[in-house]
């Protein structure tokens, strides 16, 4: 457990302050949706607020594909990054930590600290690398019930937040377990991807499993398929914002001619931007994480083999607020829309809102008024 410096230095009005990870450690196999099994997993996850004697006041906060347990606070005053979801989350917050007790743990498959490709596998003593099981968005939600159950006395959620891949979180919890969640809050997400999406994950994974350094998937700890990986943070990315953002931020903006000493150095600024992205992604993401997690994604569909994604959402018994951005072209407003009209038809208590910003896939985690009141209402 990494134990956090005992300073008030960010602990004032409206932030989390200091915070510590936690690793929950199960003992128990834990089998996939594959019918793989593993002895046991870890889970680093870290909390916010307190949970009340009831049980029943939790909030999960469930990441997108290249996020990781650290949505809220800092963990030291050397290492000042705020987590992913600061603006969202801390005491008068929309995510309020005075009445919220917020959790937010590395999903399964991971590479911040929970068990996935780059963990030690007990029956070889080597790292899993691809002998790790195909893990779902299904076994996800599932390791993480044991979490809040087990390790942390949750006896009901009062909310499960997230956007994106963490989204789809959201949505497998209230399908999964409808008679634990209160309310549902997915943001930027989709009930299953389409051609497009699954498109782009497929020319990331190319740009991985290309690089001569993937070694089918067996590289030493600290190398591997830096080149391949970054390209594919670098296409990714681009799908996280949008045409008006990009243009507002860097247009054709160039860099230095110093700068770039070569006819294929970064000329403008966006150039020399994604491939910031890509390298320090390279620095904190493992190859194999990002192969499993987007093949998580591509495989996620709730509305079966029916097609009907109303019969799916019959099992959901909490409140639902679907949220969508109007310049999202990774996962569109029609798709968000379309979970809050099939969680109606089902006769569900749901509702839809779409917030105007120009930012893209990314919107949910920029600084956006109209969209804290919009979980603040939700979560009264």
């Amino acid at each position: 457990m990494q134990q956090p410096e005992q300073v008030d230095t960010f602990a004032h009005s409206g932030e989390v302050g200091l915070v510590e990870w936690h690793d929950y450690e199960s003992s128990r196999p834990f089998t996939f949706q594959n019918g793989d099994t593993i002895p046991g997993f870890r889970l680093r996850y870290e909390t916010y607020g307190k949970l009340n004697a009831e049980g029943s006041n939790a909030i999960l906060v469930c990441h997108a594909l290249s996020g990781d347990h650290h949505c809220a606070g800092v963990h030291s005053i050397r290492d000042r990054k705020p987590g992913w979801w600061n603006n969202m989350i801390g005491p008068g917050k929309p995510i309020d930590t005075n009445r919220f007790f917020v959790i937010c743990s590395n999903c399964l498959g991971g590479c911040q600290g929970s068990t996935g490709p780059t963990s030690i596998n007990p029956e070889t003593n080597r790292p899993y690398h691809l002998d790790f099981p195909v893990v779902t968005i299904g076994d996800m939600v599932r390791a993480q019930h044991r979490l809040v159950t087990e390790e942390l006395g949750v006896q009901e959620m009062y909310a499960v937040v997230g956007g994106s891949m963490g989204g789809m979180q959201v949505l497998e919890w209230g399908v999964r377990y409808p008679e634990f969640v209160r309310r549902l809050l997915p943001m930027a997400t989709t009930a299953r991807q389409n051609a497009q999406a699954i498109a782009f994950n497929e020319v990331g994974r190319l740009a991985i499993v290309q690089d001569p350094n993937w070694h089918d998937g067996a590289y030493p700890p600290g190398q591997g398929p830096h080149v391949g990986l970054a390209v594919a943070r670098m296409m990714a990315h681009i799908t996280y914002l949008s045409d008006q953002g990009l243009d507002q931020k860097f247009g054709r903006e160039r860099i230095s001619r110093a700068a770039a000493r070569t006819l294929f150095d970064a000329e403008f600024q966006v150039e020399s931007y994604l491939r910031y992205q890509g390298q320090s992604f390279t620095n904190r993401f493992d190859a194999n994480t990002y192969l499993y997690f987007t093949k998580a994604l591509d495989r996620f569909d709730l509305y079966g083999e029916s097609g009907r994604l109303e019969e799916t959402f019959e099992a959901i018994r909490a409140r639902t607020l679907v949220v969508g951005f109007t310049s999202d072209w990774l996962f569109p407003p029609k798709q968000n829309r379309e979970i809050a009209l099939a969680l109606l038809r089902a006769g569900k208590n749901a509702g839809y809102a779409e917030v105007d910003l120009p930012l893209g896939h990314d919107s949910f985690l920029v600084h956006a008024p109209e969209l804290y009141d919009l979980v603040e209402r939700f979560l009264i």
